[in-house]
């Protein structure tokens, strides 16, 4: 049966090449929805467990548990090669806390790969100037309805690297899922965003070490996949 992604297109491809291609033993598909990305996971016999916060899975997993990701997951320490995060993080009131806990759950050189809205991009930059609303979270969410569906918590690139590097990651691939045509009509405002930032990051930061962290978090800010592609993809290893 086929099981439709719920996410971006490719973003399900592109997470997938980024799973380690060796002692890749058990995978946490978090959270697994329908159960797409563990479809597939299976398919390449691939021991995959699969959590939500409620089982709307249409693929039969014997593995899957009930899980919040707000809260502390229900796996013991170091139990994990990789967890698989596609498109959750922005719906989390506690994204820090489920950055912890995949740490926890992982073990020493296991991965997280976390997929989300890029609001980097200068597509989406530009929405926000003027309707300070980001792509993929157009309007005001509906307050009167609150659900976990909602993007609560959008999240950027800058932000997530200071979550995954203060709880014991280090990201070592930034990508995208892809870019759309439309998004290179932004490529005008890259000198001056470059140029600006530069500016103000020399003149703000005055430890040397943050510094040299500034020029890497620099270089991704302004390569291709932030710039103009749709989903942010980070993958980082526990340390």
């Amino acid at each position: 049966m086929h099981i439709p992604e719920n996410t971006s297109k490719n973003t399900h491809n592109v997470v997938a090449d980024l799973l380690p291609k060796q002692n890749l033993q058990k995978v946490l598909d978090i959270p697994s929805g329908a159960g797409a990305f563990t479809q597939r996971l299976i398919k390449n016999n691939t021991e995959v467990h699969s959590a939500d916060i409620e089982n709307l899975m249409q693929v039969s997993n014997k593995h899957f548990r009930q899980a919040d990701m707000n809260k502390d997951l229900p796996y013991p320490d170091g139990f994990f090669d990789a967890v698989v995060c596609i498109d959750g993080i922005e719906h989390l009131e506690r994204p820090f806390d489920f950055v912890r806990e995949s740490c926890r759950i992982l073990k020493s050189g296991g991965c997280v790969i976390i997929s989300t809205p890029n609001i980097n991009s200068l597509r989406s930059r530009w929405r926000w100037f003027w309707t300070s609303h980001h792509n993929k979270n157009k309007v005001p969410l509906n307050e009167n309805k609150p659900s976990f569906l909602h993007h609560i918590n959008m999240m950027s690139y800058q932000r997530l690297r200071y979550m995954l590097h203060s709880s014991g990651f280090e990201v070592d691939v930034v990508t995208t899922n892809r870019v759309k045509a439309i998004s290179w009509v932004y490529a005008v405002f890259v000198p001056f965003a470059y140029l600006f930032t530069k500016f103000v990051y020399n003149k703000e930061e005055k430890d040397h070490r943050q510094r040299q962290v500034n020029k890497e978090i620099v270089k991704h800010l302004f390569g291709s996949p932030l710039l103009f592609g749709e989903t942010m993809i980070v993958r980082a290893v526990k340390r």
